[in-house]
């Protein structure tokens, strides 16, 4: 893949592709938002998460056996190859052709606008996938866009006074995240990839992404609405 174009990665959560059913309206719209970045030299990686399809598996063989965390992993795992090649279909004029199923995949040809990336071994979400590919090729931006519009100084469901905060560094966060990755949990951005994006000084946005105005002004280097994480 050349690198003479800037390139962004967007970590695009299960819980905007499919909440509880796909979100066709959605990614209609995304489609025709990414074609216009491309038109205009941008290049993508855009991961793919699980959403209610893994949960939905994971909690079904949950209640025949009990399921060990790899187990839980390797579910959701499948789930988010699953949303990936979906996405890979509806960009199948523009994508390579091959779901990087794992962020070392070698990639064949040069001057590829458009990757499609899925979760890759168990350990953690594909967060992690996506900061390694924003490693491999040297994205200027990674792009957490998920079902929440912040990060917020505590859990905003249990607290009703958690307020958003608009940046913040990586040591701050992972006070937030914990240190062990468990298959479901409802953090930001996993504590494994935390690790790694803050040893390689690399800094992540999050934002909602069904606001694809707003995303726009991310992709764009506007002022936008969200949380970016710092080295």
């Amino acid at each position: 893949m050349s690198q003479d174009s800037e390139t962004i990665v967007i970590s695009l959560g299960g819980s905007v592709i499919v909440p509880g059913a796909i979100q066709i309206n959605f990614l209609k719209k995304f489609r025709e938002f990414i074609l216009n970045f491309l038109k205009e030299g941008k290049r993508f990686i855009i991961v793919a998460g699980g959403g209610a399809i893994a949960r939905n598996y994971q909690q079904a063989a949950d209640e025949i056996i009990q399921l060990t965390d790899e187990d839980k992993d390797w579910l959701g795992i499948h789930a988010t190859r699953l949303n990936a090649h979906l996405l890979r279909t509806i960009f199948k004029k523009e994508a390579y052709p091959v779901v990087l199923d794992s962020p070392h995949k070698p990639v064949k040809g040069k001057n590829q606008r458009l990757f499609i990336a899925s979760g890759w071994l168990p350990g953690w979400s594909t967060d992690y996938d996506a900061v390694l590919l924003a490693k491999r090729f040297k994205a200027t931006k990674i792009i957490n866009a998920s079902d929440i519009d912040y990060i917020y100084d505590k859990n905003p469901d249990e607290f009703k006074d958690a307020k958003p905060v608009k940046e913040m560094k990586w040591s701050q966060y992972l006070k937030i995240a914990g240190k062990k990755w468990i298959p479901g949990m409802k953090v930001p951005f996993d504590p494994i990839a935390s690790k790694v994006a803050k040893n390689s000084k690399m800094t992540v946005i999050f934002t909602k992404g069904t606001d694809l105005k707003n995303l726009a002004e991310i992709i764009k280097g506007n002022n936008f609405n969200g949380t970016t994480i710092h080295p």
